[in-house]
């Protein structure tokens, strides 16, 4: 799992090698993982939402700062990409920045169910 020891848990912010659209290169991006601790466990995937530093509102997205944190701390203020939710293996994690609250994750899920309700 990259520089990573211990296993992804849910609410975790994290850092991934993110491909980028013409599939030649790749970045570190951000990501909060979703999906829970016993999926995480038993699979080589987990799911997550992209995090941006690109504020623009699109509907089914949510603010993200320092004070959702419960731990960490972010660069810069940043938007979840709802919309944008996929899974990846973990081995391309590379280093755990953070954990959103209990109510911020409440928040996510709310907007995720209104994206497929």
């Amino acid at each position: 799992m990259g520089n990573i020891s211990e296993m992804i848990l849910q609410r975790q912010i994290a850092l991934l090698s993110f491909p980028l659209s013409n599939l030649q290169a790749s970045k570190v991006r951000p990501v909060i993982v979703i999906s829970n601790d016993k999926y995480n466990k038993k699979s080589h995937d987990i799911v997550v939402i992209p995090l941006t530093s690109n504020l623009r509102k699109t509907g089914y997205d949510m603010i993200i700062t320092n004070n959702n944190l419960e731990k960490g701390n972010l660069v810069v203020e940043s938007r979840a990409k709802v919309d944008r939710v996929f899974s990846v293996e973990q081995k391309l994690i590379r280093l755990s920045i953070g954990q959103i609250n209990k109510n911020t994750f409440a928040e996510l899920k709310t907007i995720l169910s209104k994206l497929v309700g």
